[in-house]
């Protein structure tokens, strides 16, 4: 997988990511009715797209909503926080990414317990901005790990890649460009 997976939740920002040396890209926001379009112009592009499941509005993050996507769009991963959109995703053969808030130790808890039942392809960890975190988790889980969420700077994706981090989902177009 590529080092930095550029995250966007516009049009604009899709566009920019179409015509980008990237491969792989995220959107994390969008509505149910763009679906259609979003994936017939990444297949143009020849670019994989990955999905956050529980911020597509119109669609209720759950089994009938990831299969729905699996089978009519065909992304190459799905983003949630619920473990019934991770174990359809993985049912389905489509990379799932479970998202993991660094919030507090009992959060913390929760979600290695969550990662322990679904088993998923990845973890997005967030914020991805705290290296020694990026550790505990790729340790404790063994799985690989996309960082995102306040990484800023050159520095920041550095450090989290040093810190065991896969990738880094970014919105921040200035580190698109990031080469490691």
């Amino acid at each position: 997988m590529q080092k930095i997976l550029p995250a966007f939740s516009s049009i604009k920002q899709f566009e920019r990511f179409l015509v980008s040396d990237y491969g792989i890209g995220v959107f994390l926001e969008t509505h149910i009715s763009q679906l259609g379009n979003l994936h017939k112009l990444a297949e143009q592009h020849h670019k994989k797209i990955i999905y956050h499941v529980d911020l597509i509005h119109g669609l209720k993050s759950d089994d009938f909503a990831t299969e729905y996507i699996c089978q009519e769009y065909r992304p190459y991963g799905l983003i949630s926080t619920k473990s019934n959109v991770i174990l359809k995703a993985k049912q389905k053969g489509v990379i799932a990414i479970q998202r993991m808030f660094l919030i507090d130790s009992h959060a913390l808890e929760r979600s290695y317990r969550l990662v322990e039942k679904t088993k998923p392809d990845y973890i997005e960890v967030l914020p991805g901005a705290m290296p020694w975190m990026i550790k505990e988790v790729k340790e404790r889980t063994q799985t690989k790990i996309l960082a995102g969420g306040l990484i800023r700077t050159v520095e920041e994706v550095e450090k989290a890649l040093e810190a065991g981090a896969d990738a880094i989902t970014t919105s921040k177009k200035e580190l698109w460009n990031f080469e490691k």
